[in-house]
């Protein structure tokens, strides 16, 4: 497909670099800045034009008339929905645009009908909600949902003394009496898509597939807490810390944001008049002491330098009890970031590009069998997807065991009209079931991607 991604900030770097994984696509990137495109053409197989994305002259030249999708991720909101306009008015392409200003909230739908929005993603808004779910399951350090939040994919650790060590994955079910599925292990720097034989141990990390309830009648018998916390520490006043708030205060918890600047501190008294705000330096310890952080019962880190969420979050994990949450914008050191033993690292980068390549996995599938949902798992080591079955699939109508299915691949649940099955050999897939698929293979486009 012929894409075009207008902005290289850290989404756009993100989506050229993911994009240029995917198989034939051509890719043309816009920025006005000329040092920007020299390095991204000189580092990726894509075609540079500089200029105003929402200049005619500048879509043009980048190839608008024939483009499949164009993708507007500049810094500016009212720019990449200029852009997607225009584009759609000279182009039949597909548009996705960058919408992250919490004051269009209200707006979105209307953006997206009357502009002919294919999509629209707000980096912010996911990162929120990922950590809202996250603190919502304190022993879970992430949590996917998938089939309309039916069904999530629980990742956690492996503690000292856990019922799980050294038990063979094919023993779980019977010896702990739970209906779950291990679908991912962790270990050291390896991810294993697992089957019956393989031995759990200490220091694990194990993703499970299960739905909530289920999940944590799970973590009960395992040992692990299951109550939501009560209070939160917010280091940071940014536009992810807004909508953090707002989901955390109306679900019952109460929220504290510490932000350094004066002038957001007064904004963010007026936005958020139910979160306590204090006007102080965040990254000092006797302001976290002053504020509570010994009996917090969560801290996230959500500063604009990944060096300070590190470091107040590894301070964090020394003096409290809490859940820790670190947003972490650069992912050049993710291995030493994951070495460091921090509780849940959130991503904003991956959580927009997931969206996108999704839709671009999608509308680029042969045989129509839907992505539903996906999601990069295991530190991005693997990918969970959701695909619709179809009449025409080719594994419509067969039971699981009868499948040939490529080696690191797991099917790992179904939904049937909203009931969840969790896979045995003899379970059989119909049409217009949605079947998870977990894999370490990158690029599946459709179901039938999974069979040899």
């Amino acid at each position: 497909m012929n894409i075009i991604v207008a902005g290289l900030g850290k989404i756009g770097l993100r989506l050229v670099e993911l994009l240029s994984l995917e198989e034939n696509h051509n890719i043309t990137v816009i920025d006005t800045r000329a040092s920007a495109l020299q390095d991204v053409v000189h580092s990726y197989d894509v075609i540079g034009a500089a200029g105003n994305s929402a200049s005619l002259d500048t879509l043009t030249e980048a190839g608008i008339k024939d483009a499949d999708i164009l993708i507007a991720v500049t810094g500016s909101d009212e720019l990449n929905l200029l852009t997607c306009f225009i584009a759609r008015k000279i182009s039949k392409c597909d548009t996705i645009a960058r919408v992250r200003n919490p004051e269009y909230a209200k707006e979105l739908q209307l953006f997206k009908d009357d502009l002919g929005l294919a999509m629209i993603i707000n980096p912010e808004l996911s990162a929120a909600t990922e950590i809202a779910r996250t603190l919502s399951f304190p022993s879970a350090i992430k949590i996917d949902t998938f089939a309309k939040e039916r069904v999530e994919i629980f990742k956690f650790a492996i503690k000292e003394n856990s019922p799980l060590c050294d038990l063979r994955i094919a023993d779980l079910s019977s010896r702990l009496d739970c209906d779950i599925l291990v679908c991912g292990v962790e270990r050291e720097d390896k991810a294993y898509i697992p089957d019956g034989n393989f031995m759990l141990h200490e220091g694990d990390f194990v993703s499970i597939v299960a739905t909530f309830k289920k999940a944590i009648a799970f973590i009960k018998r395992i040992g692990l807490k299951t109550n939501k916390i009560k209070n939160t520490i917010i280091v940071g006043g940014g536009t992810t810390a807004v909508y953090l708030a707002k989901m955390l205060s109306k679900s019952g918890i109460q929220v504290k944001i510490i932000e350094n600047n004066p002038q957001r501190s007064e904004l963010l008294c007026s936005l958020l008049p139910e979160v306590s705000i204090i006007n102080a330096d965040g990254t000092e310890n006797r302001t976290l002491s002053e504020e509570g952080i010994e009996k917090c019962e969560a801290f996230v880190a959500l500063t604009n330098i990944d060096e300070e969420n590190i470091l107040l979050s590894l301070y964090a994990k020394t003096v409290s009890n809490a859940k820790i949450v670190t947003k972490i914008n650069k992912i050049n050191y993710d291995e030493v970031i994951n070495s460091l033993g921090l509780d849940t690292i959130i991503y904003p980068k991956n959580l927009t590009a997931e969206q996108v390549i999704r839709f671009v996995r999608a509308k680029n599938n042969s045989l129509e069998n839907n992505i539903e949902t996906m999601h990069y798992i295991f530190d991005g080591k693997a990918e969970a997807l959701e695909f619709r079955i179809n009449e025409n699939s080719p594994i419509v109508n067969k039971t699981i065991e009868s499948l040939s299915l490529k080696k690191d691949i797991i099917i790992a649940s179904i939904n049937r009209n909203g009931s969840i099955i969790t896979p045995r050999g003899k379970d059989t897939i119909v049409c217009g079931d949605t079947v998870i698929i977990v894999t370490t293979h990158k690029g599946l486009k459709d179901i039938s991607d999974i069979l040899e």
